[in-house]
């Protein structure tokens, strides 16, 4: 079984990301958008400051508080995007429940958007068209190509339809004309389908319920779910039993993670070159 070392590989992507920022005539800088005072959100955008400061990338934050209305985030995120200085503008999700969501993220117009995750950015990407690549697709994409695992002429079951793992990867595979199948978080009720798959990407957010029974012998498992449990950030994988039985297995923390984080420096460098 080999291990899908996301660190390692991220590591490369951010010493050429920093390489084309040194190349641009003008420092980008990402905004990001925070919304509360979510002590889980905050370890997030440190990491991002940590790639950022890598690469060359500025970061400026531009907190809310958790009670602000949609209509407020809502003006205030547009004048965020029209500053000059701002090359890319991500909303740090969660956002609070009483805020609509879509709403909030449709602010953000293609050219500005890292994340891809506004409507026209995301239908950008479906058609072909989109000027960077959603950030989970890029790291899944990498993690692959970088151990020679072929998805084109597999059977990929993507579990989870979130709109941050599976939505951007079943538009993806679409694009591929890959096979695959996208199976709900009830995992167990479809353990078959699951174990039908060639390659297994799981980004439900529940820890440990992919387990051992479901992977065929010989699969590829790529987990891009995180939760918290006991105070610890886990995959939605359980490990112990998954191992015996997968050729590749992606680990949490350290495998999907720094990937997406990289990508997501990769794009604000390609949106500040636009």
């Amino acid at each position: 079984m080999v291990l899908l070392d996301g660190k390692k590989l991220a590591g490369r992507m951010l010493d050429a990301v920093k390489n084309d920022v040194g190349a641009l005539s003008k420092k980008p800088r990402l905004a990001v958008v925070v919304v509360g005072e979510d002590p889980v959100i905050r370890s997030f955008i440190r990491e991002k400051k940590k790639a950022a400061d890598r690469v060359g990338i500025d970061v400026r934050i531009y907190p809310f508080p958790a009670d602000i209305t949609t209509s407020a985030l809502r003006g205030r995120i547009a004048r965020i995007v029209h500053e000059k200085e701002n090359s890319a503008v991500i909303i740090q999700l969660p956002l609070p429940s009483h805020i609509n969501r879509q709403y909030i993220l449709d602010a953000i117009p293609p050219e500005k958007d890292a994340d891809v995750l506004s409507s026209r950015a995301i239908g950008n990407f479906a058609a072909g068209k989109g000027l960077v690549m959603p950030p989970v697709v890029g790291a899944v994409m990498a993690l692959l190509e970088a151990h020679e695992v072929d998805w084109h002429h597999k059977h990929v079951a993507i579990l989870g339809a979130g709109m941050l793992v599976g939505r951007p990867l079943a538009l993806w595979l679409t694009r591929e004309h890959a096979h695959f199948t996208v199976i709900g978080a009830d995992v167990e009720r479809d353990a078959d389908r699951v174990r039908a798959a060639d390659i297994v990407i799981s980004g439900i957010g529940k820890p440990g319920i992919v387990t051992g029974e479901m992977i065929k012998e010989g699969a590829t498992v790529i987990d891009a779910g995180t939760s918290e449990s006991q105070g610890k950030v886990v995959g939605d994988v359980d490990t112990d039993s998954v191992r015996p039985k997968a050729s590749f297995l992606s680990p949490v923390p350290g495998g999907v993670g720094p990937m997406t984080v990289a990508v997501l420096m990769r794009n604000v460098a390609a949106l500040a070159q636009k």
